[in-house]
């Protein structure tokens, strides 16, 4: 039976982590052979061990659900009414909840497994304290509620705006619409429409109208009339049950049909991270010795084109050099790099380059035919032949030397980002699943949040 979409994107991630944590396991054993190595080694340990702490999230299909909003928006209560009985404390004091807690809900089924958790009121902590328990749960969460209630603050604003910097699916739930009645989906979406843009963000909210739900988690009492069967009538106050079917519902249709899709998108978002980094700290263990063999390289290539005398020839077996050098590059900072990776990267490079190294060709195929040109010449006429072949070659040999450290000094940045390219390389299956998903999926919706935020 052929798998679905997320099932696919599911098991490419976590063939793509392994692959990531075969090869920087013995980056990390290369690294022992460097005198400076054990003052990162630990810390690239670390980055490892973040690498297989995330493809065991996988492997368990843990999807973790963020509850944020100010205080007394409800949060607690929306997770309460989720489960259907009061596991987290609510009350109507502020500050109940002090810290992240987590509960597990059942009701997704058996595709993936579900943590939901609550989080303390975003203004009732410091900011800097705030800030940085948002970004520590935000970055390890896969989907984002955010609860308002009533008119949204500048603080919901500014609160809503840091979580988007996650780049991560996000739910606005529009809570206790029991006191609000009035309230509808697209009036909430509008009044967010002009924060935002009041706020100079007009590009924003990524998120649509149907990203927003109305629920009552924990419905104000009713006061009932009841009467009695001797004829007395009293008042009694009634609690409501919970309106969340809206936003159980659409949780379920997520889980169901993106479910393992999300896991898969946030595990290899957080793998990108973690290569990066391990790669960075590679890099600057190196550098010197790169320096060096970069500068080695590009003589090398002044003198493989100083050489040659045939036009075409020169400018290939300069870039064969290029090539050359990027994969040594990779070898001495213990990064992996196959030809095909290395003619991908080389490749990327002459494109983001544009002019300088384009120029580069241009000028190195006149100047080649210039210096073929003085070679002929020479067999009939030794010394002008000479003379024009030898200030061809020259100033080919120098535009060419030029070229080639270039060419090392952008690979040096794409390998401190990390081997996040090839066909199964980390980048490569986040772009696939961006680009396979279905338009009215809310990973769809995602990607103007990610282009926004360039990785």
């Amino acid at each position: 039976m052929r798998k679905s979409l997320a099932d696919q994107h599911f098991d490419r991630a976590r063939l793509s982590l392994k692959q990531a944590i075969s090869r920087y396991a013995q980056t990390v054993r290369l690294r022992r052979r460097h005198p400076e190595a054990v003052e990162i080694q630990a810390a690239m340990k670390t980055d490892l061990d973040r690498l297989s702490h995330t493809l065991d999230k996988l492997n368990c299909c843990l999807v973790r659900i963020a509850v944020f909003g100010l205080v007394s928006r409800g949060k607690s209560a929306v997770i309460n009414a989720l489960l259907g009985q009061k596991m987290l404390q609510t009350g109507p004091l502020h500050g109940v909840t002090q810290y992240p807690r987590s509960v597990y809900w059942s009701a997704a089924g058996g595709q993936v497994q579900v943590e939901l958790i609550d989080t303390p009121g975003l203004d009732e902590v410091g900011g800097e304290e705030r800030g940085r328990m948002a970004r520590e749960v935000s970055s390890q969460a896969d989907l984002i509620l955010f609860v308002i209630a009533g008119d949204v603050t500048r603080t919901e604003y500014q609160a809503l705006r840091q979580l988007q910097l996650a780049g991560k699916p996000l739910i606005i739930i529009f809570n206790k619409v029991d006191l609000y009645p009035d309230e509808d989906r697209q009036t909430i979406y509008a009044k967010l429409q002009r924060l935002f843009a009041d706020q100079g963000d007009r590009q924003r909210p990524f998120f649509t109208p149907d990203d927003i739900v109305l629920t009552a988690a924990d419905p104000s009492p009713l006061e009932v009339r009841v009467e009695w069967a001797d004829g007395r009538v009293t008042h009694e106050w009634e609690s409501p049950e919970p309106d969340i079917d809206e936003l159980k519902q659409k949780l379920l249709d997520i889980l169901n049909r993106e479910g393992k899709s999300l896991l898969a998108l946030n595990a290899l978002r957080q793998a990108q991270q973690t290569e990066a980094s391990i790669a960075y700290k590679t890099v600057e263990l190196y550098r010197n010795e790169a320096e060096d063999l970069i500068w080695q390289f590009a003589k090398w290539k002044s003198l493989v084109v100083a050489v040659n005398p045939i036009a075409a020839l020169d400018l290939m077996g300069g870039a064969a050099v290029d090539l050359v050098m990027i994969r040594s590059l990779a070898r001495l900072y213990g990064l992996p790099m196959t030809r095909y990776e290395a003619g991908k990267l080389l490749k990327a490079i002459l494109i983001s380059s544009g002019g300088l190294l384009l120029g580069e060709v241009g000028s190195g195929l006149l100047l080649g035919m210039g210096k073929s040109a003085g070679a002929i010449t020479s067999m009939f006429d030794s010394a002008s032949g000479v003379m024009a072949y030898g200030a061809s070659a020259a100033a080919q040999a120098g535009l060419a030397g030029y070229g080639s450290y270039r060419v090392g000094k952008a690979a040096q940045v794409y390998l401190e980002r990390g081997c996040t390219w090839g066909p199964q390389g980390v980048n490569t299956v986040i772009e696939e699943i961006l680009l396979q998903v279905d338009r009215d999926t809310i990973i769809h919706r995602l990607q103007r949040e990610l282009e926004f935020y360039p990785r």
